[in-house]
Order: structure tokens, then C-alpha cells, then sequence
């Protein structure tokens, strides 16, 4: 029943807009305009905390160097950091984690809205009877909007005419260009502030790509949705860069200095400061502290296998005589009685 109520109220707001639009795509661009406008504030606050993180790398790595071999001490002194700038080191995680529910939503919503009955006809989902979207939906094959069927499948359109599939395509295409722009405005902050190698700058950057080609598998309404809020997030980056990097005393200036106090203490304490670097260099002390000192160390000696342990204070291998008495050194055996 929760789950049900989740998808029914999107679906209500996309119709409430389609009332005053009497448009699917611009319904559906005014449904990703409202996700940008609430999660906006949770990218400003995850862009702050990450550059107020970056701002502390220095102190960070002063107390890695100082607490390498006690996990335990450096967690706490890490946290007493934290708490005294007022960082919380998961603020920047929030926006990343709201993605893939934002994505279930809309999928489901927009599949809702097409699914179709026995006939082949659709028979809307988590829709009011009385709502006009509803009625523009109800017992129709088609959602057609600026001569774009919405409820097609990109790659599904190949099948029927190649012409049609070039133009959806084309869709994906383009929802991969504004990716790519928008990737390349955050690599030129990352140059200004960077935190991560280069390698993970690509990796970054080619990804969003990677996942417009996959939308080609999915409804054309959700690839519309996705490029309706790709163009307000480059206008959101504008703003990022403007608001975070600009200037010399803004605070992306300061994180990149600080950056580079942290990289100068990892070239002197003789290592990199990477995760695995840290992570290599913490074991080996700890290996370091676990190791007797010299000079105290003792070889113990096991006896052979099968042969009887000397007793104590003897120094020779020699077992003692059994039976009768040892003979004193030099003694003449008696004669023997006639």
C-alpha cells in the first residue's frame, strides 16, 4: 500500500501538469524541474561538505602520520576534527544515494501510464478516473507528443522503421552530449580543486555517457525526463562554479592550497596519499610494532626422534648404564674364581 501511494503521487502531479500543459514532454520536464528544485539545496550542501573536507586534508594528514599504527585513536581524533569544523564527512554521499530511488519513481510512473491491457491498449495506472490524462490515455496505443511516440522503446524502434529509430536515437545521442558537457564543467572544477587522480576524472566523466546509451532500453518519456533535467543541472554547475570558485579567497581556492600542503607531507613522509597508500603503510607499522626486539629471540632446540632426551646436567650424548653400576675410570675387572 506504501508503494502504491509512492507512485501515485508523481503521477498525480504529472497530471495536475498536464491539465495546464496539455503536453506529455513538457509534463514531464515540469515533473524533472521540481526534482531539481528539491534536491538542489542537497547538491549546494554535498559540494560545500566535500570542499570543507578537501580544506582539512592537511590536518588529516598530520594526525594519519601521527596515530598510523592505532586505527582506534585516529578514528576519534578524526571525528574531534570533524565536530570542530563542523564537517560531516557524508554530506556529499546524500544526493548519489537519491538518484536510484528518483530513477525506480520515474520508471515505474511512466510505465504505469502505458501499460496496456489484454487489446493492446493502454489501461493507466495510479491515475485518478477523472483526471485528463487519464482520458487522453485510456484505450489509446500511442503517446504521442511533438511527433514522438513515448511509450517506444529507442532501440525497439529500428524494428519497425529505420528512419524512425534514427530520430530516437538521435535522442540518446544528444541525452549523451549534455552528459558530457555537464561532466566536463565538473572536471574543470576538479583542475581547480582536485581530489581525485585523473584517472578517476575519467572515470567520472565517461560514465554519465555510458549510462545515456543504456537509457536507449528504456521508455522514451524517461530518456525526455532525464534530458529536462540534464539541462537544468548544467545550469546548476554554472552556479556551483560561480558560487565555489571564484575568486582566490573562495572556497574552492582553499582547497585546492590545502590540497597541495597535503600532497607536499605525503611526498616527505615518503609515500602517496591514496587509500591504499595509507592502508600499505599503516599495516607495515603495525607488522613493525609486532616484531620482537633483537637480541631476545631464542632458537629452540627439539630432540631427535626416537632417541632417549639426556638427562639434566649430563653433557654427553651417551645414555647412563642400566643394571648394574658405573665402574670408576681406571677400575680392573676381578678374576675370575677357579
Amino acid at each position: 500500500m506504501i508503494a502504491l501511494k509512492l507512485f501515485e503521487y508523481p503521477a498525480s502531479l504529472l497530471a495536475w501538469f498536464y491539465s495546464l500543459t496539455h503536453d506529455y514532454i513538457l509534463s514531464i520536464s515540469m515533473i524533472a524541474m521540481v526534482v531539481m528544485l528539491l534536491t538542489a539545496p542537497l547538491v549546494l550542501k554535498s559540494t560545500k561538505g566535500m570542499l570543507e573536507m578537501q580544506r582539512l586534508q592537511p590536518e588529516m594528514r598530520k594526525l594519519q602520520n601521527q596515530y598510523r599504527g592505532d586505527r582506534q585513536k585516529l578514528n576519534e581524533e578524526m571525528m574531534k576534527l570533524y565536530q570542530e569544523h563542523k564537517v560531516n564527512p557524508l554530506a556529499s554521499c546524500l544526493p548519489l544515494l537519491l538518484q536510484m530511488p528518483v530513477f525506480i519513481i520515474m520508471f515505474q510512473v511512466l510505465r504505469g501510464l502505458t501499460n496496456r491491457a489484454a487489446d493492446g491498449t493502454f489501461a493507466p495506472q495510479y491515475l485518478g478516473k477523472g483526471t485528463e490524462l487519464f482520458t487522453s490515455l485510456d484505450h489509446k496505443r500511442e503517446m504521442l507528443s511533438w511527433g514522438l511516440d513515448l511509450s517506444k522503446r529507442p532501440y525497439g524502434m529500428f524494428s519497425e522503421s529505420f528512419g524512425k529509430g534514427l530520430i530516437y536515437a538521435l535522442l540518446v545521442v544528444l541525452l549523451g552530449v549534455m552528459y558530457f558537457a555537464q561532466q566536463r564543467m565538473v572536471a574543470s572544477r576538479a583542475a581547480v580543486s582536485p581530489s581525485v587522480s585523473p584517472m578517476q576524472q575519467k572515470l567520472m566523466q565517461y560514465l554519465p555517457v555510458v549510462f545515456a546509451v543504456f537509457m536507449g532500453f528504456y521508455l522514451t518519456g524517461l530518456v525526455i525526463y532525464y534530458m529536462a533535467q540534464a539541462v537544468f543541472r548544467i545550469g546548476l554547475n554554472y552556479y556551483i562554479t560561480h558560487r565555489f570558485y571564484k575568486g582566490h579567497e573562495s572556497l574552492g581556492r582553499q582547497a585546492q592550497r590545502a590540497g597541495e600542503a597535503a600532497r607536499e607531507l605525503a611526498k616527505k613522509d615518503g609515500g602517496g596519499g591514496g587509500m591504499f597508500a595509507n592502508a600499505k603503510r599503516d599495516l607495515a607499522a603495525a607488522k613493525e610494532q609486532q616484531k620482537p626486539a633483537t637480541g631476545t629471540t631464542s632458537k629452540r632446540v627439539t630432540p631427535p626422534k626416537n632417541k632417549p632426551t639426556p638427562p639434566s646436567g649430563r653433557t654427553t650424548g651417551k645414555p647412563a648404564p642400566t643394571g648394574k653400576a658405573a665402574r670408576p675410570s681406571g677400575a680392573t675387572r676381578p678374576p675370575k674364581k677357579k
